[in-house]
């Protein structure tokens, strides 16, 4: 095969092109790279020039999907709707004009409100169809708005001079959001692809009246305003990141709708309560927390009730943890708390048994395995403040 076609856009002092397949690539030795890595462009460097390629995400190691492979779908699976990423995890379904047809990785040009918009093309095909369903949008809703066409060099050049003001127009805003002394925190901008329009994306803990400052910034830029308040959660998912077990956050990936997240998915895990462990980039509860919990919950409705005290001529012993891995319970004596002791599930539910019958065991050791390593001892809770972890 054949390099793919491509267009050479003079820009400046230096070109883009364009290349007319599902990866677009950009090349250029000068160019605001940050903003277009936000739009899903990934950086490789190339005979001292950045060479940008389409990707659904920054991680190394990045999601399969169960349509990943498959070249010829049929005519049975083409679907006329598309979802199209813009700047972060700023995304949106489409339909298609007729007669056309896309594929992830293509620059589109979009119906906006008002004017038209630039975005990349992140998923085609039935996997729209997931997506949407998902997302609970209707495939159906005649209100949708339409894609226009691939992008032609024209609006991949209005495009980037748009994308060029984006952090002159950040720093100039937080200027004016000082100078007014309003209570915000400014996290983006985002420019509409025809450069007539920017969505300003701020957290706020208060109420904000921000009317003086939109017609400050209207008048300073010589564009439509809109101001759209996120979350702390959203604002991590936006700005996107690693977390700490080294894939892309999963906020600016796949996660759409937050749920609220406690600290009683960790108690449940058994995990200690830690808030530096616990807390994700957003400063809340991670949201992996709640991946597992039901998985556990399921498995601990299995076990015996660790509320009940188990009676042996030693004294009694009480529950201090389970660890549904290896179907082991941790006991402890009231008089010696520091003596722990691992049970299996079925030698506790025998014990149980056992109290319920009126006999009781000389001590609860018999019934318990012998472990080299002992458990770390990890129910302390420091002192930490959890209320700023919660949603």
């Amino acid at each position: 095969m054949g390099e793919a076609p491509h267009f050479h856009i003079p820009i400046r002092h230096f070109h883009i092109i364009l290349y007319l397949c599902p990866l677009y690539v950009m090349k250029t030795d000068n160019c605001h790279i940050p903003n277009f890595i936000a739009r899903g462009l990934c950086v490789h460097q190339k005979d001292n020039i950045s060479e940008m390629k389409f990707s659904s995400g920054c991680c190394k190691v990045s999601a399969e999907t169960a349509f990943n492979g498959i070249k010829n779908m049929g005519t049975a699976l083409q679907f006329d709707c598309i979802e199209v990423r813009f700047k972060n995890n700023h995304k949106d379904f489409f339909r298609l004009s007729p007669g056309l047809s896309v594929a992830a990785g293509d620059v589109v040009a979009v119906e906006a409100s008002p004017g038209h918009d630039i975005g990349i093309v992140s998923l085609a095909g039935p996997e729209v169809m997931r997506q949407m369903k998902r997302k609970k949008a209707n495939p159906d809703d005649a209100q949708m708005k339409k894609v226009y066409r691939k992008a032609k060099p024209a609006d991949v050049e209005k495009w980037y001079q748009a994308i060029e003001r984006e952090f002159s127009t950040m720093r100039r805003s937080l200027a004016i959001i000082k100078e007014l002394r309003i209570n915000m925190k400014l996290n983006d901008v985002e420019f509409q692809g025809d450069n007539t329009k920017a969505i300003f994306y701020y957290t706020a803990e208060d109420r904000v009246d921000f009317r003086e400052l939109i017609k400050l910034m209207a008048d300073e830029f010589k564009i439509r305003v809109e101001m759209r308040q996120i979350g702390a959660r959203q604002e991590s998912g936006k700005l996107g990141g690693i977390g700490t077990c080294g894939r892309e956050l999963c906020c600016s990936t796949f996660i759409h709708q937050f749920q609220s997240v406690t600290t009683n998915a960790a108690r449940i895990q058994q995990l200690s309560l830690n808030p530096q462990k616990l807390a994700g980039l957003c400063g809340k509860l991670k949201c992996c927390l709640n991946y597992e919990t039901p998985v556990y919950q399921e498995i601990l409705r299995s076990f015996p009730d660790h509320n009940v005290a188990l009676k042996t001529k030693k004294g009694l012993a009480f529950h201090v943890k389970s660890d549904i891995f290896k179907s082991l319970m941790w006991y402890s004596y009231s008089n010696s708390p520091g003596n722990l002791m691992a049970v299996p599930v079925e030698n506790v539910a025998k014990v149980q048994q056992m109290n319920k019958a009126n006999q009781i065991p000389d001590n609860l050791e018999e019934f318990a395995i012998s472990l080299e390593n002992k458990m770390e001892d990890d129910r302390v809770v420091g002192r930490d403040d959890f209320s700023k972890l919660a949603d």
